[in-house]
């Protein structure tokens, strides 16, 4: 069984007595993790281009590889993903397939330009290059359900109940619990470039975000008593979450030799100094909040939502989110081929929530989470205008007792074909993991556990300009 401690990309312990919705520490982790969208190109490789440049999606990774370009381009990409979740709960095994409508899942993804201009006043600095990019950071949209039996009743009573003593619902016959994100975190980027002698590249570049984020979960219970009644018990949470943020990065690539190159770029904190949360979740108590009791031997239904009651909560607070260092290097075979591999760092341990009621949250940053070591592989080689490419992703689980199935694994293929005045570009790739969500964290049940495989289709059409 999983250390009920252990966080996913997606699914995480939370820390109060029945919490279906996501606690903000677990929400500060979700909010600060990127899913390296970008260029079919840049998918294909790994997103590993921190050395390369040439690519308008570099300017996420390392903004001076955007004067790697010798002339103007434009680069718009969509993609389509599929997501399976296979949940284990309660010795119950259920496979999900999340693709739902196809609109909720096919995106513009990225759409971006780079202007190159020569540099007419300076010898030294060959061309300056502008960068503007819009793509989507984070998709939040999937869905998933834990069906199965812990042995553990927690609505144990009918609150309607005139029985002296009252019916004792204390036998378990099985769990639901039902969830469902949706939103996103989209960025729009402002890079500048330049490059010196014809070797060093330096960049930097602004990125401004929008955060929109909700969560649907519900819990049901299906309970009875030793003389075969039954208590139903429908426990709804739902928040909605909204906010913008800033960063900005810098970073440099040096062409060492003619087939060998490197770089290093720093990105700082994303600071998201206003998020807003509007919830139901006022009191965790399934007695309190929007719950729905219904038993076999009473003609009467406990709602408390009944009468135009619906309780709310609105809160007001600011996240920074970890900063991150790319140190990367790039080996380059003529116009034969190419490889090229990015290093990551970020330190979830400095995470920071901004509230007087964070302080448990800030010390399970501090505590409980790691700098995270990952690197991405990338490989292209060409045959004329065609080109084939392929890399591999490795994303290091920020919760320091995390299994190593937890962390993200995945590979990409793809191929191109240059056009001369513009080039298609295709990818696939397929990234797995593991994790927990534990609903039931105010109890001795064990968590949910959650085998996740995300299958990704992009395609990319870059115009010369």
């Amino acid at each position: 069984m999983k250390k009920i401690t252990a966080i996913a990309i997606l699914f995480a312990v939370t820390f109060t007595s029945y919490a279906q919705s996501l606690g903000y520490q677990d929400l500060g982790v979700l909010f600060s993790q990127d899913d390296l969208n970008g260029s079919a190109r840049f998918t294909s490789m790994g997103g590993a281009f921190g050395a390369l440049g040439g690519d308008v999606s570099v300017m996420n990774i390392n903004p001076a590889g955007i004067a790697v370009f010798n002339n103007s381009v434009f680069s718009g990409t969509f993609n389509s993903r599929n997501t399976n979740i296979m949940t284990t709960y309660g010795n119950q095994n259920l496979e999900r397939n999340t693709l739902g409508s196809q609109n909720e899942f096919f995106n513009l993804s990225h759409a971006g330009a780079v202007l190159v201009f020569d540099s007419a006043y300076n010898s030294e600095w060959g061309k300056f290059a502008l960068g503007v990019n819009y793509r989507i950071t984070k998709d939040f949209t999937n869905s998933f359900l834990a069906q199965g039996n812990s042995g553990t009743a927690t609505f144990t009573e009918f609150p309607l109940d005139n029985n002296n003593p009252a019916i004792v619902y204390d036998i378990a016959d099985e769990q639901r619990f039902t969830n469902n994100y949706n939103g996103e975190i989209s960025e729009f980027n402002v890079a500048f470039s330049s490059v010196h002698q014809n070797k060093l590249y330096l960049g930097i570049g602004f990125n401004f975000y929008n955060l929109d984020f909700s969560q649907q979960s519900q819990l049901t219970e299906f309970n009875s008593d030793a003389n075969g009644n039954t208590l139903d018990a429908n426990f709804y949470q739902e928040n909605i979450t909204t906010g913008s943020g800033f960063s900005a990065n810098a970073g440099f690539i040096y062409k060492a030799h003619k087939n060998f190159r490197f770089g290093l770029s720093y990105q700082t904190p994303t600071w998201f100094s206003e998020i807003f949360e509007i919830t139901n979740i006022t009191d965790n108590d399934g007695f309190n909040g929007d719950t729905e009791i219904v038993v076999s031997n009473d003609n009467r239904i406990y709602d408390n939502t009944a009468g135009g009651f619906f309780p709310s909560q609105e809160l007001l607070y600011r996240l920074k989110t970890p900063s991150k260092l790319t140190a990367s290097a790039a080996l380059i075979f003529g116009k034969n081929g190419l490889l090229s591999f990015d290093y990551i760092n970020r330190n979830y341990q400095n995470m920071r929530l901004t509230n007087d009621v964070f302080t448990q949250e800030n010390q399970f940053f501090q505590n409980e989470l790691r700098n995270t070591h990952s690197y991405n592989i990338g490989t292209e080689w060409r045959l004329n205008r065609f080109s084939v490419r392929g890399g591999y992703r490795f994303e290091q689980n920020p919760d320091k007792v995390a299994l190593d199935s937890d962390n993200l694994k995945g590979y990409s293929l793809g191929a191109g074909y240059n056009f001369g005045s513009f080039k298609l570009d295709f990818s696939y790739s397929d990234n797995n993991q593991t994790g927990v969500y534990n609903f039931y964290s105010g109890f001795n049940v064990n968590p949910a556990e959650f085998q996740i495989d995300n299958k990704t289709i992009t395609a990319t059409v870059t115009l010369n300009l």
